[in-house]
């Protein structure tokens, strides 16, 4: 170094040392690049996976919606001037969809459909891929009075049917002429839980099914000449046909379910992946802190030849930023992978390209991610080696002090965490689900702290033991520089969120396996019409006598006002939004529904005739901020209807009976064409006895809509095991950024535990005596970390399940058996793994350094 550097500070000197002492490699720094990589490749990855497939939603949104604008009316079709005027656009194809059963000729068997009936326009955008391949009319044409469907291969399989066999719906027989292989429209129609059959709007009418009062969604689908002038046709519709009704969606937004879904299940594994990149933080720390350790010598030569400190930080700061800039682009290159790899898998169900693309707003999010990240938790270990004068650096094993190093450095590490926490919120889909997050993070981190320094207490107030090996351990736990700390906060975040989900998860399955088919109906039935409905109350008795037979009338109603207000330009918070998203069933009633408590106000007499009345429901009236005395405008059958809120009710949706935002006063309504939904209750019912009720109904009363309830679950429980996957898969990353951080912490503490081992030996202590003390030490300190996970995750478990999903909650013992071993395993075997070099150190050059 040149004279009068120490008076002098020069970066490119400082770059150039850096890269120097780099020469050697990037020994000691690989678990800063796996944690540095892992985070962020998760948020990378998932972002990118995010973009590519709403970014194929919006370029392909007239192919999804098929159509360039589409109409939707519920339980009406259009009237003459409303087709007159969506025909003026463009090309028309009409479409209408309804649940229906489709059962065998000789009636021993059917299954419930998603029906589609389509015009000879269909599809308008998109391609109807079936097998055999021929042309749609074609394959729905009838012939000798029989009429062609196509159907997912699932109904067949469900019904034991191969091409060609006839079914019946309705009161028509139907060929399945082919199978469906891919439907453009799909996704934008939303999740279906049955099987689709395909038929022609001939077929539809032929079969009966469409009656006063069906639950039947009507579609008109246009292609116009220029694309650019949807948004003002949308406009003129809106405000020539005002109460009509109708729901109005333009390619542009053809899957809005499906992106919002796709948002938020992003934000919550972005957020997740954070959690691996900050817990990897704490690994960064560990491992810039046994580099700097182990630099001590080199530190100790700059300060001696006259280097200022500010040259010192520098040289480390510059091969900090180079580490973690090549972290940083490993985690990018397998980020940029991860859309490629999902596309081959996804392709089947959701628009995604499989060809490589790169989404540059994605990677430099996780790329800057990285960056703050590394930094905030380098920039402290810098710090402290900053400050220690060389004499100490010659002399002690280690630079680490208790006092925390100068306000420029605290400083420093702030605002890079208030730069990561802001830009995570700023970020976010939903930002108040942000912000309790990062707060949970912090608090866990604080939490964490507290739990070592309890464990460290109880180590040092523990009654002396015989075993030298335990008295060992246990003076290990507790001593200056012990690893508890990071042991704790290594292996507590990560097991404590696998915990949280399973216990949810575990909590939902035996909700939906046992507890809820047990409180809830068999079946519901739809599209009953008030004709019908004395003969099936009269058939369901005989078929299952000990059932409890609850029946209410049905319509269909969309809000369109709260005080005269258009709902679509009020700012409703996100909870209860989905109540105004699209059709609301609706009924009316004389007295209050069994299965609900009023919370406020007064239920109307039997005999009421005044101004329209209207029972909410409690909890969705608070998200919507709506209060006794207001008014609710619903459009039902083309008509807009204005009711006052005269009672909030307390409605329990987790027992699967019928319930129902909105129940108004029977005179609202008066002589409205409508149909009737009932449910069953038998619980003692058997499967062979369910089948026979619902072969019954069926044959008996063919237009009516069977769902055995238990069947739902089980769909729901299968795609409820899917999510649990995914989320698992990405909890494990933050398991694995965990072990990571372990690894480093055992790193770090190698230097301090070698020391010892060779003084130990030196005294006369055998190697099974220090592989004993370690053992019981790591063992004591997982089950320390265990406690607190089961703790932690059985508290926020608890919280979701009991007061954000309202549904039982209680502990399960196998999660927490696995959890202990898990963590005895990894820290035990991780924790003998990095010190077993230690174990076989030869003690004169230890004992030369101090």
């Amino acid at each position: 170094m040149r004279a009068g550097a120490a008076g002098n500070f020069s970066l490119g000197l400082a770059l150039r040392l850096a890269l120097r002492e780099m020469r050697g490699g990037l020994k000691g720094f690989y678990i800063f690049l796996a944690c540095v990589a892992l985070g962020t490749a998760a948020i990378a990855g998932v972002n990118s996976l995010s973009q590519s497939i709403t970014g194929s939603i919006a370029s392909q949104g007239r192919e999804l919606l098929a159509a360039d604008i589409r109409f939707e009316l519920n339980n009406r079709v259009a009237t003459e001037e409303e087709k007159a005027f969506i025909g003026g656009m463009g090309t028309v194809a009409v479409s209408s969809g309804l649940r229906s059963m489709a059962r065998l000729p000789d009636g021993s068997n059917q299954a419930l459909v998603e029906l589609k009936a389509v015009d000879q326009a269909y599809p308008l955008y998109g391609t109807l891929e079936s097998e055999p391949s021929a042309p749609l009319a074609n394959l729905l044409a009838e012939q000798d009075g029989v009429y062609g469907a196509l159907a997912a291969p699932l109904l067949l399989e469900r019904l034991g049917l191969e091409t060609g066999a006839e079914i019946l719906l309705g009161n028509q027989r139907f060929r399945l002429s082919g199978l469906i292989v891919r439907e453009p429209d799909a996704l934008s129609e939303g999740f279906g839980f049955a099987p689709r059959l395909l038929v022609s709007d001939a077929g539809l009418v032929a079969s009966g099914l469409v009656q006063t009062g069906s639950l039947v969604e009507h579609a008109y689908k246009v292609k116009v000449a220029d694309p650019g002038t949807v948004p003002a046709l949308r406009k003129q519709a809106e405000e020539k046909f005002p109460q009509a009704g109708w729901s109005i969606r333009t390619s542009e937004n053809a899957a809005p379910a499906l992106t919002a879904n796709i948002t938020r299940f992003s934000q919550f594994l972005t957020l997740v992946g954070l959690t691996a990149l900050i817990v990897g933080g704490v690994g960064v720390a560990n491992a810039v802190r046994a580099f700097l350790d182990s630099k001590r010598g080199v530190i100790a030569t700059f300060k001696c030849v006259g280097a200022p400190a500010a040259m010192v930080t520098a040289i480390y700061l510059v091969q900090i930023l180079l580490i973690a800039f090549i972290g940083i682009g490993i985690g990018l290159v397998l980020g940029a992978l991860i859309p490629f790899v999902a596309a081959q898998f996804l392709a089947g169900m959701l628009p995604v390209s499989t060809a490589f693309q790169l989404y540059p707003s994605a990677l430099g999010l996780a790329a800057l991610f990285g960056l703050l990240t590394s930094l905030a938790f380098a920039i402290l270990p810098l710090g402290h080696a900053r400050e220690v004068p060389a004499t100490a650096l010659f002399r002690e094993q280690s630079f680490e002090r208790s006092a925390l190093p100068s306000w420029p450095y605290l400083l420093a590490a702030g605002l890079c965490l208030a730069a990561l926490a802001g830009l995570a919120v700023l970020t976010a889909y939903d930002r108040m689900i942000s912000l309790t997050f990062l707060g949970a993070i912090a608090f866990s981190f604080v939490v964490l702290r507290g739990v070592a320094i309890l464990v460290a207490m109880v180590a040092r107030r523990a009654p002396r033991v015989r075993s030298p090996a335990l008295r060992l351990a246990i003076g290990n736990i507790h001593r200056p520089g012990a690893l508890t700390p990071s042991v704790v906060l290594s292996l507590g975040l990560g097991l404590a969120l696998l915990v949280t989900l399973a216990l949810i998860d575990g909590n939902l399955r035996r909700e939906l396996t046992g507890n809820l088919p047990e409180r809830a109906p068999n079946f519901f039935f739809v599209d009953i019409q008030s004709a019908e409905i004395e003969g099936f109350r009269a058939l369901l008795q005989t078929s299952l006598p000990e059932g409890k037979i609850i029946e209410v009338p049905m319509l269909r109603g969309r809000i369109l006002a709260f005080n005269g207000e258009d709902v679509t330009k009020m700012n409703v918070p996100r909870g209860g939004q989905w109540v105004l998203r699209g059709d609301r069933g609706i009924t009316y009633a004389k007295n209050r529904p069994e299965n609900s408590s009023l919370t406020e106000g007064s239920w109307w007499a039997p005999d009421y005739s005044g101004e329209p009345l209207v029972s909410f429901s409690a909890e969705e009236a608070g998200e919507l901020g709506l209060k006794l005395g207001d008014t609710v405008t619903v459009n039902v059958l083309g008509r807009n209807v204005t009711a006052r809120i005269a009672n909030f009710r307390k409605v329990e949706w987790e027992s699967l009976s019928i319930n129902f935002v909105m129940v108004f006063s029977p005179n609202t309504f008066a002589g409205a064409p409508h149909a009737w939904i009932a449910t069953v209750i038998d619980p003692q019912a058997t499967a062979g006895e369910e089948a026979a009720a619902l072969k019954a109904i069926t044959n008996s009363y063919p237009t009516i809509t069977s769902v055995r309830v238990k069947d739902a679950l089980d769909i729901v429980n299968v795609l409820l095991g899917q999510l649990a996957t995914a989320i698992r898969a990405a909890a494990a990353v933050a398991l694995i950024a965990s072990v990571l951080v372990l690894a480093g912490a055992l790193a770090a503490g190698n230097r301090a535990r070698t020391h010892d081992a060779v003084i130990l030996k030196t005294l006369g202590a055998t190697r099974s005596t220090l592989i004993r003390a370690f053992c019981y030490e790591y063992a004591i300190l997982g089950l320390s970390t265990a406690v607190f996970a089961l703790f932690a995750g059985g508290v926020a478990a608890w919280f979701v399940v009991s007061r954000i999903m309202t549904l039982p909650s209680s502990f399960l013992p196998d999660v927490a058996l696995t959890t202990m071993a898990a963590a005895l395993v990894v820290t035990v075997g991780f924790g003998l793994a990095g010190t077993w070099r230690v174990l076989g150190q030869k003690a004169a050059p230890v004992l030369r350094e101090l």
